[in-house]
């Protein structure tokens, strides 16, 4: 790491903690030559390629799985904290499965079985857009069919 001051190449980590938003890990150092300090911050390079509908691949953008979870949860009781966690489990879900890339029907689904366990009407707003229904038979099927889950899941 090179001191933003002198441009020495030595320094010594301080202090680490994770960041604030918990995918990046903070680091505080002092140049080893004229002894500032500085801040720098750490991310994991997740190099992921989501295989799209079309055909093309994309870079997993963890930004823009919020921005999904955030219109999916809007008017919900799930804070925007709790969509940025939640990116954060689904993102580390992928990390552990050390896979080069994955399908988007994979990851659409990974993210409703999350949603599920939390909301069920962010779940459905997602399984809008990603499901794509082509009719009110299908959407009403769909919301049967997590009625019928819940109904078990209460009984049990």
């Amino acid at each position: 790491m090179r001191c933003p001051f002198c441009n020495h190449f030595d320094s010594k980590v301080t202090d680490s903690r994770n960041a604030v938003d918990q995918n990046a890990i903070r680091r505080r150092r002092e140049c080893l030559e004229c002894q500032k300090r500085f801040t720098t911050f750490e991310t994991v390079d997740l190099t992921i390629q989501v295989h799209k509908r079309d055909g093309r691949y994309e870079d997993f953008q963890q930004d823009k799985l919020i921005k999904g979870l955030d219109a999916a949860c809007r008017h919900t009781r799930i804070s925007h904290d709790q969509v940025r966690a939640l990116a954060a489990q689904i993102t580390a879900d992928l990390m552990e499965r050390q896979v080069r890339e994955i399908e988007t029907t994979e990851l659409g689904e990974l993210v409703m079985n999350h949603l599920k366990e939390l909301d069920t009407i962010a779940f459905i707003r997602f399984a809008c857009v990603y499901r794509r229904f082509k009719d009110m038979d299908e959407l009403m099927d769909e919301i049967q069919s997590i009625s019928t889950e819940e109904e078990v899941l209460k009984k049990e």
